[in-house]
């Protein structure tokens, strides 16, 4: 079996297996390979990176929990994160509402965070209310 990444001639990228590259390229001449999100025939292959397997006597790598950071850069988001975290007021999908009564001083200034509707979010910025969005998701954190 072979696993192919491919993209349609609307520019959608899907993967399919095979059970040859042979039995692709078949496949593929009778019009037999559709795009899975469109249905167009126009499919060709993408590029993607090989699949390599390390060798049986390579050195395993060191077990590690999957909740731990896998590179400076995630472990440098994770401490950010922690610090925004305990230092902000979560008001939750009050958002949009309180940043503006803090703009406005009807609020005390203190640093929040929260949901906003895109809608919400354009609006405050249009009024010049300073917010940006977090990188990561909704999900507080549990520990």
């Amino acid at each position: 079996m072979i696993n192919y990444t491919l993209k349609c001639d609307q520019d959608h990228t899907f993967e399919s297996w095979f059970q040859s590259a042979e039995a692709f390229d078949k496949l593929l001449a009778a019009g037999m390979v559709t795009c899975s999100v469109c249905g167009t025939l126009g499919v060709e292959k993408a590029i993607m990176a090989p699949r390599v397997r390390p060798a049986r006597n390579a050195a395993k790598p060191t077990a590690r929990p999957l909740s731990a950071p896998a590179s400076p850069a995630e472990q440098a988001l994770a401490e950010m994160r922690k610090m925004v975290e305990e230092n902000s007021e979560d008001v939750g999908d009050k958002f949009a509402d309180e940043a503006r009564k803090i703009h406005d001083g009807d609020a005390p200034e203190r640093s929040i965070i929260g949901k906003a509707k895109p809608e919400e979010a354009k609006a405050l910025v249009e009024d010049g209310i300073p917010i940006a969005p977090l990188p990561w998701g909704n999900k507080r954190r549990t520990n």
